[in-house]
């Protein structure tokens, strides 16, 4: 089991990606045609003008101020832009070196970049990065551009080792600051991170980045997240350094782990619907592109539900 994605891995994953279909416009039945473009409908577009509405319209669609002025119902008119800014925000550092099954956290998340990088590039559409979580590089940037060149050089930082040590604060402030200055109207920011982390500090940057822009997360799991498997008593560290002994033979206390994992998030999860962020986790021993699929396909439901 590797520490470190590997470039070769990566690279590779642009022949996956043709099959994710995000070159497609039309809402399609096949989970590998269309379906990306299927999801994300809607987004990336410039506001044109409003008119009345005529049967058969998107009521979501729908402007409420001039149908309540007028007393007419009344629709918002978009134009779809020719390209859109794909935003790839991906954790590394401490919190991603760990994995108990198929692969570390680090590994799977690069291949979740890779293949969304991929796919973004053969839609023509322009892919920027962030990447984060190492002490010493702390927050590295790549501005979105269409060139493969630069997706190519992203990928191969992800694959170089990494500065592992504790941060006095948790670098995700810091992204979300980034993006909230940078990212423009419109673009499609994916979030691939650890989310063993409590929500309530990010709700409101997260709030402000949804306002203007489609926000997916990405959990990248391990089993052993949710589930500590029984091997006796064990000492572990707290991150303000201590300590701590678990006995994790214990029925009663794995029950609890558990509960508190799935508790944590459920909170999540609350948090990101009441934001309209999809949440699409990914654990280590998945298939990158059959989990990342079956999300979408997932997602694509919900709407058409809507």
């Amino acid at each position: 089991m590797s520490l470190r994605p590997q470039l070769t891995d990566l690279l590779e994953l642009r022949h996956q990606a043709r099959t994710v279909g995000m070159a497609s416009h039309h809402l399609v039945n096949s989970a590998l045609c269309g379906l990306y473009a299927s999801v994300f409908r809607g987004h990336g577009m410039d506001f044109e003008e409003v008119r009345e509405y005529q049967e058969g319209d998107e009521i979501r669609n729908m402007d409420w101020r001039v149908t309540a002025r007028t007393g007419v119902p009344h629709l918002k008119v978009f134009r779809e832009e020719r390209e859109r800014s794909v935003f790839l925000c991906v954790e590394i550092g401490d919190r991603m070196a760990f994995g108990t099954r198929g692969t570390f956290k680090s590994v799977q998340a690069a291949r979740v970049a890779a293949l969304l990088g991929w796919s973004a590039n053969n839609n023509q559409d322009r892919v920027g990065a962030l990447l984060y979580g190492d002490p010493v590089m702390g927050v590295q940037s790549f501005r979105p551009t269409r060139a493969r060149r630069s997706l190519w050089q992203m990928l191969r930082v992800l694959t170089e080792p990494v500065h592992l040590g504790r941060h006095r604060t948790d670098p995700f402030s810091d992204v979300l600051a980034i993006l909230n200055r940078s990212v423009p109207t419109g673009a499609l920011v994916f979030l691939i991170a650890d989310l063993n982390r409590d929500p309530t500090e990010w709700e409101r940057p997260l709030g402000q980045l949804r306002q203007r822009r489609e926000v997916v997360l990405l959990p990248i799991d391990d089993p052993a997240d949710r589930d500590i498997p029984p091997m006796g008593r064990v000492l572990f560290g707290t991150p303000d350094g201590r300590r701590l002994e678990v006995d994790t033979d214990s029925a009663e206390g794995r029950a609890l782990y558990r509960a508190r994992w799935e508790q944590a998030r459920a909170h999540w999860v609350a948090v990101a619907t009441r934001l309209g962020i999809a949440v699409i986790p990914i654990a280590t021993e998945d298939n990158v592109r059959d989990a990342l699929q079956s999300g979408l396909r997932l997602r694509a439901q919900h709407m058409v539900g809507r």
